[in-house]
């Protein structure tokens, strides 16, 4: 099946990096008008290279003035919105020496904001039989050395997609999220020194597949969950990992063969 998007409408938090650049693409190229919103003014090159299929709103997804105000030119740009994707999300993390102030940024821009903005789109996606796709994370299902303030939200992220699916359904509108594993991001190149090479093979012993997701084969399962390619597909959370969720702690190497050492 061909995935079309054409004459309908896509909003995409958090369309300024790169993850969220693919996403915007993906979208484009099936044939939709995309909005971009994003508090990184980078987000206007993105949208300046699509022309007319794409708008950028400098939004902070914590004020809801701004965010009122940028589904309302959306609206007015583009109709009604058909797909809404909550990818938006702030790396703030400090661990248990996280302040409270830290805990309830982190959780009003990853979480409580993902909320406001589908309260914002919701009578349009009941009007257009629309979906939503929720951004969580590898991250919501173990823990990691130092960090709270992410993988909490994104763990809440998973059980507020399956509230969403719930209440929503008799509306027609579904709702999905997707895990994506190590992908090549703002985060991951600033790390490591732009270094892609280094970056995969780091990942590589956590990952099946032995290396970093492209920010595309993100896009391409977002892009399915929005389709009517996924028609009856609801409240569902799709690894995009190269099955690092898979992986226990013996990890891809055979491990009985070491008691014989």
């Amino acid at each position: 099946m061909k995935i079309e998007f054409k004459e309908k409408t896509v909003i995409v938090s958090g369309g300024a990096t790169l993850i969220g650049q693919a996403v915007v693409d993906a979208f484009i190229q099936a044939g939709a008008n995309v909005a971009i919103l994003d508090i990184d003014p980078a987000g206007q090159k993105i949208a300046d290279a699509y022309t007319d299929q794409a708008l950028f709103i400098e939004t902070d997804l914590t004020h809801d003035t701004q965010l009122k105000d940028a589904i309302s030119q959306v609206q007015q740009k583009f109709g009604q919105v058909h797909v809404l994707v909550n990818l938006a999300c702030t790396y703030l993390d400090d661990g248990f020496q996280s302040s409270r102030q830290d805990w309830l940024k982190a959780l009003d821009i990853n979480l409580v904001s993902a909320v406001e903005l589908t309260r914002a789109v919701y009578t349009d996606l009941k009007a257009t039989q629309g979906s939503i796709v929720n951004f969580t994370s590898i991250s919501a299902q173990c823990a990691q050395t130092g960090r709270w303030l992410y993988p909490v939200s994104k763990a809440a992220m998973q059980a507020l997609t399956k509230s969403m699916a719930m209440d929503f359904a008799a509306d027609g509108i579904r709702v999905n999220s997707v895990s994506p594993g190590w992908t090549w991001s703002r985060v991951i190149a600033e790390v490591s020194g732009q270094d892609r090479a280094k970056a995969d093979r780091v990942a590589a012993d956590y990952h099946l597949l032995g290396r970093l997701g492209h920010p595309e084969e993100v896009a391409n399962v977002v892009l399915f969950l929005s389709s009517q390619a996924a028609s009856f597909v609801t409240g569902a959370d799709y690894a995009v990992d190269g099955g690092y969720s898979v992986m226990g702690p013996e990890q891809n190497q055979p491990a009985i063969p070491r008691l014989a050492d």
